[in-house]
């Protein structure tokens, strides 16, 4: 039997149109509304044609806003005509649409051991993190989608510092490390936060992982 060949891929991270990925099979693919669009996404505040990527070489692809009108981010960033796109890389639609760009492998069978875990600094805990692949296990269970970009740095930097509270300087730091120097609002970090609270409180609604600590910032409580 041949080798299945792994392809790049978008994962829909969260909204109305549920769980949905797509392999990026072409050398240039369109997304869009319309559906002359290689991947159609039915959502009125996207363009007929909004972004379409294009392969350098084998993996290697960009990423480019054909004019849409309510505009395209990456990683937080708006998008202005082309830029090569990575593996982990999130792109927001018209800031209603997430996506997570997967460099390879997205056609790879499901695997059920954890590589590469790391432990956090207080032990064995419900929740373990592969940090080379970027991804999320609560009781030996992978979260699906994957976080988002921001909410996966945030995730790593408070479970390799599990025990002692991360301050919001060191948040920004490691969430936000482009836009040092600019500044983060309070209500940036509140969001972010708030949003990943929902996401672990949707695989695990028992434990609340991310504890505030006024005054001082945020710290993971992982119980075994």
């Amino acid at each position: 039997m041949s080798e299945q060949k792994e392809l790049p891929a978008l994962v829909l991270l969260d909204g109305e149109f549920g769980t949905q990925n797509w392999t990026i099979e072409l050398d240039e693919m369109i997304l869009g509304r319309d559906d002359s669009a290689h991947i159609v996404i039915p959502e009125r505040q996207i363009s007929r044609q909004h972004i379409i990527f294009r392969r350098i070489k084998d993996n290697d692809y960009l990423i480019e806003d054909l004019n849409s009108k309510n505009g395209t981010w990456v990683n937080g960033n708006r998008l202005e005509g082309s830029r090569q796109i990575h593996d982990g890389d999130e792109i927001n639609l018209a800031m209603k649409i997430r996506l997570q760009f997967v460099g390879s492998g997205i056609t790879a069978p499901a695997t059920h051991t954890l590589p590469n875990v790391v432990p956090s600094s207080g032990g064995g805990g419900r929740m373990k993190l592969d940090t080379e692949a970027r991804r999320v296990f609560i009781q030996g269970v992978e979260m699906n989608p994957p976080l988002s970009l921001p909410q996966y740095r945030l995730i790593e930097l408070l479970y390799i510092n599990q025990g002692r509270v991360c301050s919001r300087e060191e948040v920004v730091e490691t969430v936000w490390p482009e836009a040092m120097g600019e500044g983060v609002s309070e209500q940036a970090i509140d969001a972010l936060v708030r949003r990943l609270r929902d996401r672990l409180n949707e695989t695990d609604p028992d434990i609340p992982y991310i504890v505030t600590v006024r005054g001082h910032g945020f710290r993971l409580d992982n119980p075994s």
